[in-house]
């Protein structure tokens, strides 16, 4: 896994207590030379500072999203509002934790991730719909799909469901990573989207909407 932090003696402590655990670690001070590692060798999961002198921690998570990366991330920070949470969860961020911490804690919460991480077959399909989780690819019987990678979370949300109705709720939690209603319509927003690209070419609509409840994938397979 790869540790993005610039103060050494908390690197340290960290790579000791996961070296450990039996984890191999590679650790980076700036944020410019943890984006280059992440560039040479996709680690397993990311653990990125979110104040480091070069780069802010948000804008190296935003560029490993950018650049197709699909481990978990775990942010450390100092900032511990619910918007500083908010934001660094929305720019791609599986986890977030709040400095100072127990090592114990975060070890746990990234044998955790890691854990949520192998559970998915990397191709599954619904429908007419295949996705590959590994590369973050779609095809809607042939045709391949280019979604961006919200509206990829989305789709992936649906076929993990087969069929079963996602709450709105549920998507808020799950892709937005809000426990709370932010009263916006970002969810039809992106599912609009999602929609079109799906639907481009065929007659039958992929998603079906259950109203006042949610979404579901169509089994039109």
């Amino acid at each position: 896994m790869l540790l993005i932090e610039d103060d050494a003696d908390a690197a340290e402590s960290i790579c000791r207590a996961l070296t450990a655990e039996g984890h191999d670690v590679s650790p980076e001070g700036s944020g410019q030379g943890g984006v280059a590692s992440l560039l040479r060798a996709a680690p397993d999961l990311m653990i990125v500072d979110r104040m480091l002198p070069d780069m802010d921690g948000i804008a190296v998570v935003q560029t490993a999203r950018s650049s197709g990366y699909i481990g978990p991330v775990l942010l450390l920070t100092a900032l511990g509002s619910i918007e500083d949470r908010v934001t660094g969860l929305r720019a791609g961020a599986d986890d977030y934790l709040v400095k100072p911490f127990a090592v114990a804690e975060l070890v746990a919460r990234i044998e955790a991730l890691l854990r949520r991480g192998t559970k998915q077959q990397e191709v599954a399909s619904f429908g007419s719909i295949r996705i590959d989780r590994l590369r973050r690819e779609v095809w809607r019987e042939d045709r391949r799909v280019v979604l961006q990678p919200r509206e990829f979370e989305l789709l992936e949300r649906l076929v993990s469901q087969n069929g079963k109705t996602v709450s709105r709720t549920m998507l808020l939690e799950k892709v937005w990573h809000l426990h709370f209603d932010p009263q916006t319509n970002i969810v039809e927003t992106h599912m609009s989207r999602l929609r079109q690209k799906l639907n481009a070419g065929f007659d039958i609509d992929a998603i079906r909407t259950v109203r006042g409840i949610g979404y579901s994938l169509r089994a039109d397979g």
